[in-house]
Parts: C-alpha cells; sequence; structure tokens
C-alpha cells in the first residue's frame, strides 16, 4: 500500500510517495501500452517536442491511484475539496527540455507534477518566483505541487534514458 508524506517547502509543496516502486513500473507498462494508440494525443510542440501527451482517462484505469493521491493532496494544500483535476504525461527524451511557462489559461488553482521514470541528470525542475528560482531534482515517487501563476521550466535531459512524469492541474468544479 502507497502512501503520501507531504511537506511544505514554500514556494512548492513536495510530496513523496512511499511504496512507490510497483506502483510506478504498472503505470509505466500501461502509458507503453497506450502509447501512440487510439486513446493518445500530444499538444504544445515546442522546441521540436510534443510537451503534453493525453491518454484518455478511461484507456488507462492505471492512473486512478495516482490522480485520487494528486487530489488528496490538493485538497490538503488548498483546504477545499470542491475540485476538478486534469492530467497529462510529460515524456522527454535525452536532449529535451520544456520552455519557460505557466499555467494560467484555465482558472486553476493548484498546478503538480509526479515523477515515474528519473535517469540521473534527467534535468531539473526550475519554479521562479519573486525571491527568485527553486530548483527541484526530479525522484521517482515524488510529487511537486505549486501555484499555475509561478512560470516554470524543466532543463535539458542530458541522461541517456527517456525521463517521464505526470502532470496535473486543479480548478474549482463545476
Amino acid at each position: 500500500m502507497t502512501t503520501l508524506e507531504l511537506t511544505p517547502r514554500p514556494p512548492v509543496h513536495i510530496g513523496k510517495l512511499h511504496g512507490h516502486a510497483t506502483f510506478d513500473r504498472t503505470l509505466i507498462a500501461a502509458f507503453d501500452r497506450e502509447f501512440g494508440g487510439p486513446h493518445m494525443r500530444q499538444s504544445h510542440l515546442e522546441l521540436g517536442r510534443y510537451e503534453n501527451t493525453w491518454i484518455e482517462r478511461q484507456a488507462i484505469p492505471e492512473i486512478e491511484p495516482l490522480l485520487d493521491l494528486a487530489h488528496e493532496a490538493a485538497r490538503r494544500i488548498l483546504g477545499r475539496g470542491d475540485l476538478r483535476l486534469g492530467f497529462w504525461f510529460n515524456l522527454m527524451q535525452p536532449g529535451e527540455r520544456t520552455a519557460r511557462h505557466n499555467h494560467e489559461e484555465d482558472d486553476e488553482l493548484l498546478s503538480g507534477v509526479y515523477y515515474l521514470e528519473t535517469p540521473p541528470e534527467c534535468g531539473d525542475l526550475v519554479v521562479y518566483h519573486p525571491d527568485g528560482p527553486t530548483r527541484i531534482t526530479p525522484r521517482e515517487g515524488r510529487f511537486v505541487f505549486f501555484a499555475p501563476r509561478l512560470a516554470h521550466a524543466v532543463e535539458e535531459n542530458r541522461s541517456g534514458r527517456r525521463r517521464l512524469s505526470v502532470a496535473f492541474n486543479f480548478g474549482l468544479a463545476g
């Protein structure tokens, strides 16, 4: 059974999912099964790569426990339960990076990421805020949550393997 430990480290909240290894392998296998299939689409072609890989929720039921944990964390961070959740995968091959951007476009209240595959040197997440940038090294089983208005980027993947994560946005339901 997995448990989520959540620690605020302004301007971010860092979560650690204990007992994540088996769960991660199952979700990675499901991603690989659905990648390129009829229930997948990609968006946001930036810097030569698609930043977002969308897989229809019903096509990947293995993600449900992760979505439940992310939703629980968002409720704790925001202090409210009336939240809608959107998610997508981020696949980053060696040599790729994500440009600086934010998630303010849809009245979002909280953004986040969960790391599935993080080889060494796969690129830190950099969150920009008034006190200066915060650099977060991705780790398998780690959640990171932050305000959607904060610009963020992912440095170049300098490993020889892919990096895989699941990103989230939370807004008001209805």
